[in-house]
């Protein structure tokens, strides 16, 4: 029994004597742990210096080739569609027939009332001959007269309707979609998409231009257009649209448009580069690299160094030229700013520079 008790009160011991050893050991990892943590916890980034720059302030943006004109029309009568006369890729003219319905019911329906409308313009030259000689009264030769013009609309009517059993385009054009087949069924209501025609003798480029660059542009400037597509040849495009209101990023739309070749080398969809140049060519401004913004320049934010920490600060940005943005407010000249691991980086952090 005596020999039972010693054995525990040992095995309890070497349990303590572990524990605290386990303990001591913890909080000695802790301890490292901590100091590796803080000689990590610099974040790396790379920075460069806010400066004052002589800029060329000659700018480019880039959009997309529009279409000067583009239609989808639809039918303005049932009917089914018995000849196609044109396919996707040809050049059409306004007024052009591109399709036929079936128009023996329309054709019917015109004869008929042709015939009634005939019919009615007799009566009322047999009431006014009446008339002079008494045989009728006047609310009897009136009452002809209203039925003779009443009976030439609905004439007139029959023959439009039978008119639009050709369907002809509304503009010059080519065929870039055709949305119906030989003996498709056509109905006005809802209304079947016929053909969808696309004009590109002219194109329109859709660019947008911050504040301080749309100031210096107006209407029938001469702006020279690239696209690397064809990378050799320089268009000439005239500015025939500046938006009076910004858009949601507080730029303004502009519309250059474009006189395509013969050939209609230009489609639309094309990337197009619009090249503005300015008479003031030069202008001392503070700038920084445009990858110094934290997301985008339309952030307007961007880290400084101070002391080896990360300072957020808001600015007023101005015009984007090449790499470079012009700033109008919130830096200056001197400072270091982060250009690489901002997406890293929080305010107040340590940051540890590399080259």
């Amino acid at each position: 029994m005596k020999k039972t008790i010693i054995t525990g009160i040992i095995v309890i011991g070497a349990l303590i004597l572990i524990a605290l050893v386990l303990t001591k050991n913890k909080k000695e990892n802790e301890v490292k742990i901590a100091l590796v943590s803080e000689q990590n916890a610099a974040v790396s980034v790379k920075v460069d210096t806010v400066k004052t720059d002589n800029v060329l302030l000659n700018f480019s943006t880039n959009g997309n080739f529009e279409p000067i004109q583009q239609l989808t029309f639809s039918a303005e009568n049932s009917g089914k569609v018995i000849r196609i006369l044109v396919k996707e890729g040809d050049k059409v003219k306004k007024g052009q027939t591109l399709a036929i319905v079936r128009s023996d019911i329309i054709d019917l329906n015109a004869q008929a009332t042709e015939a009634t409308y005939q019919n009615a313009l007799n009566d009322y030259a047999r009431f006014q001959s009446a008339f002079k000689t008494g045989g009728v009264t006047q609310q009897q030769l009136d009452q002809a007269k209203l039925n003779m013009v009443n009976t030439k609309a609905n004439y007139t009517h029959a023959k439009i309707n039978l008119g639009d059993t050709k369907i002809k385009s509304p503009i010059n054009g080519i065929i870039n979609k055709k949305m119906i087949e030989i003996g498709s069924i056509l109905t006005a209501v809802p209304s079947t998409s016929l053909f969808e025609i696309v004009n590109v003798s002219k194109l329109k480029l859709k660019v947008s231009v911050n504040e301080s660059q749309v100031a210096n542009l107006k209407v029938d400037d001469i702006i020279n257009v690239t696209t690397s597509v064809f990378p050799d040849k320089v268009y000439e495009g005239k500015i025939t649209f500046i938006a009076p209101k910004s858009d949601g990023s507080l730029n303004f739309p502009v519309e250059i448009q474009i006189e395509n070749n013969i050939q209609s080398q230009l489609k639309a969809g094309m990337y197009g580069t619009a090249n503005f140049s300015s008479k003031q060519q030069k202008q001392d401004m503070i700038v920084v690299p445009r990858n110094a913004f934290v997301g985008s320049v339309n952030s307007n934010q961007i880290f400084i160094i101070e002391n080896d920490i990360a300072k957020l600060v808001n600015v007023t940005s101005g015009r984007i030229i090449g790499n470079q943005v012009e700033i109008l407010k919130g830096l200056s000249v001197g400072q270091i700013i982060v250009t690489t691991g901002q997406i890293n980086l929080e305010d107040g952090n340590t940051v540890e520079i590399i080259k």
